[in-house]
Formats: structure tokens, sequence, C-alpha cells
């Protein structure tokens, strides 16, 4: 008997801003920001996850926060890898569990070296065997479209790294767009526009909160306000402010306007069949930057085409990614 059953089958979603852990017959089993909390002189790892996000710009000279993960690729090789094992470790249930099958989902605009680096850091994490899908098409199966159908599907996921666009169809990505902006530019907007604009300096934690709490792409009925906690650059003490949710769509408006011209350009590129098919089902929006208000009504004002919303955008890719792990046979064409 010895050890070998207990190998476990594990999916991730390997984000800028948040890793998902799925296993194999348990379902998604962490949901935790994609941060390392490092020793500056020793580079031993204190914390990881939501312990490292608590000390986020929150850290003495001796202690250094680390998101090995930029612009949807690995960043920072060993702290990637420390990382996704510190996760693993956290999920599993005994310490003997091996990892038989990893399946990881990366950007559809990735390099080869940058492909390299994510088998190598699963198979150093302990994987035996690596298994690579594209984020578009996690996210595609994710949310239940059938993906190996002749027929075009059209899905938008916005994370906090990349925005990917894909046509998807007979089980491959037809067109795909994957710009650079995503949840992490769009709070870089909020905190240059009130640096900008009112001498008002804010922390990336606290943009991220006025991101979600009134941030929009459209017009808002009532707009909202929000008291935050930022300092005040002429004075250089600490302030509390109120801003509106006015303020906040004039911060968005380049990075929101440069996700749907991407949109665009990959609907220009789309064959007229698929096309078709787009016009008929829609364009599928998911992706924690799918959560931004009238986001989907602004795509689709400029596309003229239905857009929806998916439900629970931010698990999709990982609830995709783990329905490919529980049936890898039959999700082969799909895998990279």
């Amino acid at each position: 008997m010895g050890l070998f059953n207990f190998a476990t089958d594990v999916a991730i979603d390997l984000g800028t801003a948040n890793t998902l852990v799925y296993i194999k017959g348990r379902g998604i089993v962490l949901n935790e920001p994609s941060i390392v909390a490092v020793h500056r002189s020793t580079r031993k790892v204190i914390a990881i996850g939501r312990e490292a996000l608590q000390m986020h710009e929150r850290t003495h000279p001796e202690i250094e926060t680390i998101r090995p993960l930029q612009d949807g690729v690995i960043a920072d090789f060993e702290v990637a890898e420390q990382m996704i094992r510190g996760f693993i470790q956290k999920v599993q249930r005994s310490w003997y569990t091996s990892i038989r099958r990893m399946v990881v989902c990366i950007p559809s605009g990735i390099t080869e070296v940058e492909k390299r680096a994510v088998r190598d850091s699963a198979e150093h994490a302990g994987a035996k065997r690596v298994y690579l899908i594209s984020e578009p098409m996690a996210a595609a199966i994710g949310i239940g479209l059938n993906v190996e159908e002749p027929v075009g599907n059209m899905v938008v996921d916005i994370g906090g790294g990349t925005t990917e666009i894909a046509v998807i169809a007979l089980a491959g990505i037809v067109v795909n767009e994957s710009i650079r902006i995503g949840g992490d530019e769009l709070d870089n907007a909020i905190i240059q526009y009130f640096k900008r604009n009112h001498n008002l300096l804010i922390g990336q934690r606290t943009a991220e909160r006025i991101k979600c709490e009134i941030g929009s792409a459209v017009e808002l009925d009532p707009e909202l306000e929000l008291s935050v906690k930022g300092r005040d650059l002429v004075s250089g003490i600490p302030k509390i402010r109120t801003i509106s949710s006015e303020d906040v769509r004039e911060a968005l408006r380049e990075p929101v306007s440069q996700i749907a011209a991407a949109v665009l350009r990959c609907l220009e590129r789309t064959p007229p069949e698929l096309g078709a098919d787009i016009l008929e089902r829609g364009i599928m929006l998911t992706g924690g930057g799918a959560l931004l208000k009238g986001l989907d009504v602004l795509i689709r004002n400029r596309v003229e085409l239905p857009v929806y919303v998916a439900e629970d955008p931010l698990t999709a890719v990982a609830r995709g990614t783990g329905k490919v792990l529980e049936d890898i046979d039959r999700y082969e064409r799909v895998l990279l």
C-alpha cells in the first residue's frame, strides 16, 4: 500500500491579486491575496496571503512584502514558488500527501519563457505533472459555457494584472487580446488622480476600497460618497476627506476606456460567422474587474452588443480550472 494512496490533484488560479486553490473532490479550498512577507536580510518567509496583506504598506525596514506576480506573470520566481507551496500546505490535510497533477491557469498573452517559469514553480512546489490552461478558456468553462461546440463565445476576464479577451470555439481560442490593465491599474489610476488633483496621498489598499465601494464606469443614480484617510501633500499631515463617485469615475476613465477599446479590437478580428454567434449570445464578463459598477453598460454602449456579468465572477477562472482537473481526459484539447 505505502503512501501512494495519498496523492491529490490540485488546480490553481495563480492571479496577480489573488490565488485560488481547488482540490479534486473538495472544490475551492483557498482564496487569498497573492502576497508574501519576507525578512529582508534572511529572505525567510514570515507570512503569506491574508496575513501578509495585513502587513502590506505597514512594514518596518526588516520586513518586506512582495507580490510575486506582476501583470499576470511571475516576476519573482523564488517567492512565487514559496507562495504556491505555502498555500498548498495551508490546505493539505496531512503532511505526507503528494501532488499528482496540477492544473495552473496563465494569461493568454504570455511568452514561452513565462510559461516555463510557471511550470517550474509548480514542479518545485511538488507537482508530478503540470498542465497549463489559458485564463479566458478556464473562465468560459467556469461560467458553464460549452467550449467544445462549434459556436463562438466571447469572454472578457478582467483580473488584477491583465484583462484577457478571447473568442472561443471548438475547444480553442480563435482570437485573443491580452492587455496589461486590470484591477491594479485601476487602483493606481485612483492614487494618481487624487495626488494630482486633490493633493491627497492615499495607499494601495485605500484605493482598492474606494474602487470597490464607489468606483463606477458610468453615471450612478444617486452618486455616492466615501470618507477616506490620506496624507495632505501640502501640509504633510494625515487628513480625512470626503470623495465622490464622480471624482473616482474621472480617475478611472482612461483605463476603463482602454478595456473597452481592447474588446472592440478583438471583435474586429473575429470571423463573421463567430461574430454572428456573439451577437446572439452576448459577451460575458468575468474576473474581479467585472464587479466595477456599470462596466457592462459602458462596454455595451461602446460595442453595441449584449454584455453580461457572470455570476460570482471572482471565482470563475478557479471553478473552470477545477472542472478541467475533475475531468482531464475530456478537456485534453483545451490544455496547453
